[in-house]
């Protein structure tokens, strides 16, 4: 019988949908981030077991089933930290994100359920060489980056960016502007983006498109990897683009890189803040002046008038017409200062 294998969210760049592949272990010399693996499922918890499979949607699986997915590394402060290179020899893994982003977790959160449980079965395999993300990532010629980028920054995961993101790209989809949505940094969901697509966006991209399961690789070779996405996102040619940097800028994302790569192109930024005391830290440590503070934060009037207080900037809870109608017209100062010059 022809196995059956469910493709991860993190395989969504690749053929292997349609092109056939083999499995076979490799020797542990041979694996690398970013290396499309098969991982058989082992755990049966209370909760059923689910993959984001390449079109957003959980699935449910169960154990016996092989689901395709990529070595990586994670390093959430809320959730997961792990990375493949933990993997011991009884080859047991978990899938750090439920996207098919496999490693060995070696610490998690008491807040977030067990992860599902599989054991690596192999690499897949075509004409005799292991697959990666990287041979699905399509070159495009290098472009010096020049959208006006509108940067949404948090202090930590979880602060509220992508629910920021979600209401900048409506509003400005009703000015008519073409918006490309993005999610610069972070580990691989393909849910985040997805949510910008929803918004209105006219095309969405992240750092899996640049052929990474996270962010969490070396400097040098995640500015290589940024700029070629960053390239494929001039090609476009977006009015505006709205850039979420997932996680904050203290983490080892690579916040820092883009926050460097993209600075002269940012035109307007919000900083998603879990408490008003995190705003001060990241704006003193990275120099930052936000146009507005949001996020969870803001989910009170004491926390608005605290952030306002500390840090002398308009926070925003984003939930209200008054807060949007705000965001409107701040948006529309801010670009009108900009060569797109909006009325």
């Amino acid at each position: 019988m022809e196995r059956r294998y469910i493709l991860g969210a993190l395989t969504r760049i690749s053929d292997l949908d349609t092109v056939p592949f083999t499995v076979r272990h490799l020797a542990r010399d041979n694996w690398a981030t970013g290396d499309y693996v098969v991982g058989e499922v082992l755990s049966a918890h209370r909760q059923p077991d689910a993959i984001e499979l390449t079109t957003g949607r959980m699935a449910r699986v169960m154990p016996g089933d092989w689901v395709v997915g990529a070595f990586g590394v994670r390093r959430a402060t809320l959730e997961a930290v792990g990375d493949w290179q933990s993997i011991q020899k009884d080859n047991l893994m978990e899938d750090m994100t439920n996207a098919g982003f496999f490693g060995r977790i070696t610490s998690q959160s008491v807040l977030i359920a067990p992860q599902p449980v599989l054991r690596y079965c192999g690499h897949v395999i075509r004409e005799g060489h292991k697959i990666c993300m990287q041979d699905f990532v399509p070159r495009v010629e290098w472009q010096s980056y020049t959208c006006p980028t509108i940067m949404i920054i948090g202090t930590s995961m979880s602060a509220g960016k992508t629910t920021a993101a979600r209401v900048i790209i409506h509003l400005l989809k009703e000015m008519g502007l073409r918006v490309i949505g993005t999610k610069l940094t972070g580990a691989g969901r393909y849910r985040d983006i997805l949510s910008m697509h929803d918004a209105g966006a006219d095309a969405i991209f992240d750092f899996v498109d640049a052929g990474l399961p996270s962010s969490v690789v070396p400097p040098e070779e995640f500015r290589q990897s940024l700029r070629q996405l960053l390239s494929t996102i001039m090609a476009q040619h977006p009015d505006v683009v709205v850039a979420e940097a997932g996680a904050s800028p203290f983490e080892p994302y690579n916040g820092a890189v883009v926050l460097e790569e993209v600075a002269d192109q940012v035109v307007f930024t919000v900083l998603c803040a879990s408490d008003p005391y995190a705003v001060i830290g990241v704006s003193q440590s990275f120099g930052i002046t936000p146009d507005i503070v949001s996020g969870i934060t803001t989910n009170t009037t004491a926390g608005i008038q605290l952030v306002e207080k500390l840090a002398k900037v308009p926070a925003l809870s984003l939930t209200t017409d008054e807060s949007i109608n705000r965001l409107r017209s701040l948006l529309k100062n801010c670009l009108a200062e900009h060569p797109l010059g909006i009325a």
